[in-house]
This record gives structure tokens, C-alpha cells and sequence, in this order.
């Protein structure tokens, strides 16, 4: 919706009434006198009239026709600037209202966009920025997002491949690999054999959350299942620290050295899991995660990757950890992305204001950026390059979460909107597999299609 408008347009066709027109109405249904006209134009949210903030003087003034021409001409560029400033404010408060209102949200755009793009016909989520290949955070995410918006088809198919070529076709015995793709001799097979504990905590919350939303106890038992491998093989206890999730069964442990990575544990999974299965770790790990998150972030941002000496605390990795899902650099940047997503999403509440302060630096920096750095070093240092547009979706429900910063969540909104291809409907130039995740997240969230109660359980629009 373009709500620009030129210099010489006719007041009638401007869309927008002067502040004394509406003031007046207010009043005299107050039984005020109307105000004084004086030929201003106030939009919504200015704290002063339009024409003053352009230097055009009052209708009193009374100047000549030729001059007030004249003025119109030498203003006309600073109008146009200021216009489209307020379009960009308006498609960001229209898209907000949007999401606040209570109305049915229709089609998730977004989903079906992503599933013809990147989940092929046998439910395989392909990621065609690296090299087609599959991982279980992508299949676990893919299920997420057909449950939140009541796909069955979709979510029964990625299940089905998940089970049969990254769990040897039994999910209650064995969990997912993370890789799976084309070898160096050229056939599609599992890459690497370790599981990553991020897509095994999502698939089993998504899985005993279907089970109930769906009133379908196999996928609740298959989830519980799950739930028992990862307390076994996937949680460790840090010496004088307590219970946390590793990144995989295998790798991360040396000597007295633990790799972990933040945001591997999104909060209110583990405080549902909590309620599912209390005599297991997942309340401990829950309590602990907040801690873990102020100890570990450095000058409040988030890092990929951090090592846990006992004794000493957490440090930024120097190592490349042995599951071979990147390169791993010393600081924050794609995994650590999501630490502000999850933290966004929580339930409102005492926990989550202990998790946003552990992060603050981050709406610090927006405070003075259009984006969110692709790359904070070890020291808790922004690097200048730009974020892609899914690290802005990141930021949409984090910045949200404080009272005072809906100005800077609505500039990562409209950065989005920029960037939104409306061909096919994809976010970024290449529309890359892991920004429209983060992009399904913040619009899922925000647009009220699903939500994260207070312990933890999924609330979705489509049973309302």
C-alpha cells in the first residue's frame, strides 16, 4: 500500500484529514469549540504540523500566489524525503496491527512459499544454498512449522523421510544424523553420523506437542522415546555448573573441556519437556539455562560456540567443534542469531527479563544501525558488514519483548518487507534456506499463528 503523496496533490485526495478537522470532531463531541484552522496538515504520530516542519508559513500569513508556488517548488524534495519516510512507518504500523488484531490470520504465505521451495515430494527438506544437502534441523523445523499452521501432509512426510534415511527407519531406537547429501564419490547418502541435539530437542517437543494438539498418542510416545535417547546420550553435568544439553553424543568433551553452543537450547522447549517428563533433566536444564546464557555471552551478545572450563567459566571456542556443521569462527554470528529469537519468544515474566538482560547489547547496537552485524568477535566486538535479512527477522520478537523498543522492531520489519521477493514470496536475493527458518519464526510469532506458553506448551491459532 503506497500512502505517498505528491506536493501538488488536492487536499480531498490526500487520505489524510488535518489535525483540526479531527481535533474538532473530538471536541465537539466533548462540547469543545473546534480549534482555529491554520492551514497545517498533521499526520498521524508528528508532533508537529506538517507544513511547519517544511518551513511553509500559515494560511494568516497570507503570502501570494507566485510565492506560495514557489515555496511548494523549493520544498518538494524535502516533501517527497518526509513522505516516504512515512510510508515506510505505515507499512511497519499496518504490518504490526496486523499481528495484534484478533482476526483469522488466513494462509501462512510464508509456509507454502517455503515448502514448495525447499520440501520435495518425498518430504526431504533440501537446502539448495549448500550444495542440496539435508540436515535434521531442518527436517525437525519443517515439522515445527507444518504443526503450527495444521499441516499434516507435510508434517507425516518429512516424519517418514526423517525416520528412514537419517534414523535407520526407527526414531524410538535411533536419533537422526544431521547430515545427509552428496558424498565425494558422488551418491546421496548420511554424510556424518553424528546426531545434533538442537533438531533431536525440537523433534521430540514438536512431536509429544502434536501428540496432543492432534490427539495422536503415537507421535507423543515416538517424542517421549526421543526424550529418553537425548537424557542418555545428549545432557551433561559440568563440573560446578549443573546440567546442560551437549551439541551431540560424540565430540564435544576434551579432557576437561566442554563445547556447547547457546542456541542449541531454546528455553521454553526444555520447560515443556520439563512437564512431559519431570523426572528427567529437562527442569534442571531449564533453571540452568539463563545462567549458562549470562555466563557465556560476552559484553551482552551471543556466541556460537562456547568452551566451559571448570573452575574458570565459559570462553568463546577456539576449536572446530567434530560434528562438521561449519566452520566455526571465534564469536557470534548464524547460530547465535537464534539466542535472540528464542529469547523473544518466551512467555512474558521474571525468567525471560533475566534472559533479555544477559542480552541487551543487541538493541543497544539497532539503537544506531539498520541491521544486526553478521559477525560479533570474541570480545564482544560488532564487525561492520550487515546481517542477511533473516538475521533481522531474528530480531523482530526480541526487540518486541522490550516495552520501549517497538521504533527499532518496526526498522527490522520493514527491512524485511524491502526484501521480500513478491514473485516468490522468499525473503533475500536467493531466498536461502536459513533465513526464511528465521523469517518463519518471526512471522509465525508475530502474526499470533503460534506461541510459547508459560510452560512452555505450543498454543496455536488453528484451535481457537
Amino acid at each position: 500500500m503506497d500512502a505517498r503523496q505528491g506536493p501538488d496533490a488536492p487536499e480531498h485526495d490526500s487520505g489524510i484529514k488535518p489535525r483540526q478537522q479531527r481535533d474538532g470532531n473530538v471536541n465537539r463531541e466533548a462540547g469543545k469549540s473546534q480549534p482555529e484552522a491554520t492551514g497545517h496538515l498533521y499526520l498521524v504520530g508528528d508532533c508537529e504540523p506538517f507544513g511547519k516542519t517544511l518551513g511553509i508559513p500559515d494560511r494568516a500569513h497570507k503570502p501570494s500566489h507566485a510565492s506560495f508556488n514557489s515555496m511548494l517548488r523549493t520544498h518538494a524534495m524535502s516533501l517527497r524525503r518526509f513522505c516516504a519516510a512515512n510510508r515506510l512507518i505505515l507499512i511497519a504500523f499496518l504490518i504490526l496491527l496486523g499481528a495484534a488484531s484478533g482476526c483469522n490470520r488466513g494462509p501462512w504465505t510464508l509456509w507454502d512459499a517455503y515448502s514448495t521451495r525447499f520440501i520435495d515430494g518425498q518430504g526431504r527438506v533440501v537446502d539448495h544454498t549448500s550444495g542440496d544437502r539435508t540436515t535434521s534441523e531442518g527436517q525437525a523445523y519443517a515439522m515445527f512449522f507444518a504443526l503450527a499452521n495444521n499441516d499434516r501432509g507435510h508434517f507425516d512426510k518429512v516424519l517418514q523421510w526423517t525416520q528412514t534415511n537419517l534414523a535407520g527407519g526407527d526414531m524410538s531406537t535411533h536419533l537422526p544424523v544431521w547430515l545427509w547429501g552428496k558424498t565425494d564419490k558422488g551418491d546421496w547418502k548420511v554424510v556424518d553420523q553424528n546426531p545434533a541435539s538442537d533438531a533431536d530437542v525440537w523433534m521430540a517437543y514438536t512431536l509429544v506437542e502434536a501428540g496432543r494438539l492432534w490427539n495422536a498418542p503415537t507421535y507423543t510416545n515416538l517424542g517421549r522415546k526421543m526424550m529418553a535417547m537425548i537424557a542418555k546420550s545428549e545432557v551433561v553435568d559440568l563440573p560446578s555448573f549443573g546440567l546442560l544439553l551437549l551439541p551431540g553424543p560424540a565430540g564435544f568433551q576434551h579432557g576437561q573441556v566442554w563445547t556447547l553452543n547457546p542456541s542449541y537450547m531454546p528455553l521454553f522447549v526444555f520447560q515443556r519437556l520439563a512437564v512431559v517428563d519431570p523426572a528427567g533433566p529437562w527442569e534442571q536444564i531449564a533453571q540452568n539455562i539463563p545462567r549458562f546464557l549470562e555466563q557465556s555471552a560476552r559484553h551482552g551478545f551471543a556466541m556460537d560456540w562456547v568452551d566451559y572450563f571448570p573452575g574458570d567459566g565459559f570462553y568463546p571456542t577456539t576449536k572446530q567443534p567434530t560434528d562438521n556443521k561449519a566452520t566455526v569462527s571465534s564469536g557470534g554470528s548464524y547460530d547465535a542469531i537464534r539466542v535472540y529469537l528464542w529469547a523473544g519468544m518466551l512467555d512474558g515474566g521474571q525468567t525471560r527479563a533475566r534472559v533479555l538482560n544477559a542480552l541487551p547489547a543487541m538493541s543497544v547496537y539497532l539503537g544506531n544501525h539498520d541491521a544486526p552485524p553478521q559477525m560479533v568477535n570474541d570480545q564482544g566486538i560488532p564487525l561492520a558488514q550487515d546481517g542477511p535479512v533473516g538475521f533481522s527477522a531474528a530480531m523482530v520478537p526480541y526487540l518486541r519483548a522490550f516495552p520501549d523498543l517497538s521504533r527499532l522492531s518496526a526498522k527490522q520489519t520493514i527491512r524485511m518487507s524491502v526484501q521480500r521477493d513478491p514473485t516468490s514470496g522468499l525473503y533475500g536475493k536467493d531466498g536461502s534456506y536459513y533465513d526464511q527458518n528465521l523469517a518463519l519464526f518471526e512471522t509465525g510469532y508475530v502474526q499470533g499463528r503460534f506461541r510459547f506458553g508459560a510452560d512452555g506448551e505450543l498454543n496455536v491459532e488453528w484451535t481457537r
